[in-house]
């Protein structure tokens, strides 16, 4: 008896097809669960015809109703792991580069087999693997042609005050900037459209780890000196005057955490590629390792005796940085080591890596210097390089050229070369300063080479090359970045864009 209400009871809760009968049971087929969204019933998907096809539909549910096919292939990968994700979209790619090479051999009239496809894909993913990841140099600077009369800087989003910092997504398709007001800005790159990221009451923050400076009636300062956008575009950190780094969700604009632990301002941010740590540089001559998506501080680096102005890390645990103190700093953070490069300069403004073994530093007395992993002195310097070509000249009519000051030097903050950039992976860099002109470089064996000069009004504080080389986006102000030692009231607080015609 036993047996026979076990044998009932099973077969109680079958479901669809024939009685008694387990061959229509979905609990004993084998398709997968993602599957099973799209076959709302088999019958009703066999008596669909070509028509309905055509129109876009691919099913119906009980009541005949059509199920439009974009979200049918939401419901088919809403359930997919990362793994089965990556695998997708790796297949999609191998399978567009497959068709195109086909193509290629048809129109030429080869007859190569598919083998020979297959290699030719395997040397473009390694070229471009390679490139990615900066072990192979990308060529661009011999291919930016001059630019023409009607090229030139133009203003895609304004700021009340002097812009500070700005970045670009990997994609290229939106931009970021900070101001010295606090504003913080996304925007659009082909159409400007920008969107403005509101700061959270101080009871939000409070929540999210901010510690309130005393006295506690006083409201913190939201002054932004430095901003930074994780590779894939879901985290934007900024920082100021506030002493702590804030982070944000790109997709909700919304305030997420609030790392405390620098015990003065936070001058500079970058993001790790393709991690969510994030480094911070400090004025109390501190650099600190976070990790987003733990929500945790990571480690100390110290070295600098002085304020830290900028840092710029590529994909390895390597930070580098420049302060006030005449040093540029290759932090090795796993090691909890450093290597010291010493400057001539009386304070290093700007750095970034040009390669894992090479970077380019700007400084206040207008050089601009090309630096290798071995040598702790510059491997090559273009000294006076933003500096006016009638400042400098002596009754002999000779430019004075080194750390000379020039003879009628009436604001000498405008020589100072605040930012410096290049585009990922390539030869190409660019640096900016308050004396009208953005200058493009070529980076050329153990040396630098002017290419081009690309006028802007105001003290060029920040600036950000596209991935693919063809715009230059530079963030531009009445004031220097850290205070006010310059002035340049004809100049425009915003962001501006420059395209670069490639040959």
């Amino acid at each position: 008896m036993k047996y026979n209400s076990e044998k009932k009871k099973s077969g109680g809760s079958k479901r669809g097809g024939k009685k008694g009968s387990n061959e229509r049971d979905p609990f004993f087929e084998e398709e997968p669960k993602k599957r099973r969204k799209v076959s709302y019933d088999d019958d009703d998907i066999e008596s669909i015809d070509s028509d309905a096809e055509e129109n876009g539909f691919t099913g119906g549910d009980e009541d005949g109703r059509r199920v439009d096919v974009e979200v049918v292939e939401e419901d088919e990968f809403a359930d997919e792991t990362v793994g089965e994700k990556k695998k997708r979209l790796t297949e999609d790619m191998l399978n567009r580069l497959r068709e195109a090479k086909r193509r290629e051999r048809e129109e030429a009239g080869d007859d190569d087999d598919d083998e020979d496809d297959d290699e030719s894909i395997k040397k473009i993913l390694m070229q471009k693997q390679q490139e990615e990841s900066g072990r192979i140099r990308r060529v661009i600077a011999s291919r930016v042609q001059e630019p023409l009369s009607t090229d030139g800087f133009s203003i895609i989003v304004k700021h009340r005050r002097s812009v500070v910092s700005v970045a670009l997504s990997d994609d290229d398709s939106r931009g970021f900037s900070a101001s010295k007001d606090g504003t913080v800005m996304h925007w659009d790159v082909s159409s400007g459209k920008s969107d403005k990221y509101i700061w959270p009451s101080d009871e939000i923050l409070k929540s999210h780890g901010m510690k309130m400076r005393e006295p506690r009636n006083k409201k913190h300062s939201r002054e932004s000196l430095a901003l930074a956008v994780s590779s894939d575009g879901r985290y934007l950190a900024t920082g100021g005057v506030d002493r702590h780094v804030h982070i944000w969700d790109v997709r909700t604009r919304e305030h997420v955490q609030a790392f405390p632990g620098h015990r003065n301002t936070v001058s500079c941010l970058c993001f790790r590629y393709g991690t969510s740590e994030v480094y911070s540089g400090s004025f109390d001559r501190n650099v600190k390792v976070w990790n987003v998506e733990d929500k945790a501080f990571v480690s100390d680096n110290f070295g600098h005796q002085g304020e830290v102005l900028a840092i710029d890390v590529l994909r390895k645990e390597r930070a580098l940085t420049v302060g006030r103190d005449r040093t540029m700093l290759y932090h090795k953070v796993p090691e909890t080591s450093r290597m010291v490069y010493r400057a001539p300069a009386s304070s290093l403004e700007s750095c970034c890596f040009i390669s894992d073994n090479e970077y380019l530093s700007g400084s206040d007395n207008g050089t601009v210097a090309l630096w290798g992993m071995l040598k702790k002195k510059p491997v090559f310097i273009v000294k006076n390089a933003h500096r006016d070509k009638t400042d400098g000249i002596t009754t002999n009519g000779i430019l004075e050229n080194g750390d000379h000051e020039p003879v009628n030097n009436d604001c000498s903050a405008s020589y100072w070369v605040n930012s410096v950039a290049t585009c990922r992976g390539s030869d190409l860099a660019a640096s900016g300063a308050g004396n009208g002109f953005v200058h493009l470089w070529a980076v050329e064996t153990n040396a630098i080479r002017k290419l081009y000069e690309l006028p802007l009004t105001g003290f060029v504080n920040s600036l950000a090359f596209a991935k693919s080389g063809k715009f230059l986006i530079a963030g531009v102000g009445q004031e220097t970045r850290f205070g006010r030692w310059g002035s340049s009231k004809s100049a425009e607080n915003g962001v501006a864009i420059h395209p670069l015609r490639l040959a």
